[in-house]
């Protein structure tokens, strides 16, 4: 009988130390897009750059595959735009400026306004035009 606790506990402490690794994983950003947050993101609309914001968090599922995208665009756009990625969980005053209520969630800015966003995942071309129409 307490072999089987103790097992049980091992197994269940493997399984959230996996969990927890694999979402460390993900837990970073790349180079080409830029770290969006509550201190940097009124000076990166002010610069008068189209600016595109991925509100996205580690856990969620539909993120992770807007990731790349994001990414391949940042680098596609570099010296047009401003690509960049919000982590909610760790902002949470910029996505409440801009009521995120879902993510992953793009928006689209043109001369610091929001002019456009894409709630939920998409394919690149969607990403793609909504970018150009700013260009």
């Amino acid at each position: 009988m307490q072999t089987e606790i103790i097992f049980r506990i091992f197994a269940r402490r493997q399984r959230i130390a996996t969990r927890c690794n694999s979402i460390n994983l993900f837990n970073f950003i790349e180079d080409m897009a830029l770290e969006i947050t509550d201190k940097n993101y009124k000076e990166l609309l002010a610069e008068g750059k189209p600016v595109v914001i991925d509100f996205w968090a580690p856990w969620c599922g539909p993120c992770k595959m807007v990731a790349p995208i994001i990414e391949e665009l940042a680098k596609e756009y570099e010296g047009k735009a401003l690509i960049g990625k919000c982590d909610v969980d760790s902002n949470d005053e910029v996505a409440g400026e801009f009521g995120i209520r879902n993510i992953p969630t793009v928006l689209f800015f043109k001369d610091g306004k929001l002019v456009d966003k894409q709630v939920g995942s998409a394919s690149k071309p969607t990403y793609v035009n909504k970018l150009e129409a700013l260009l």
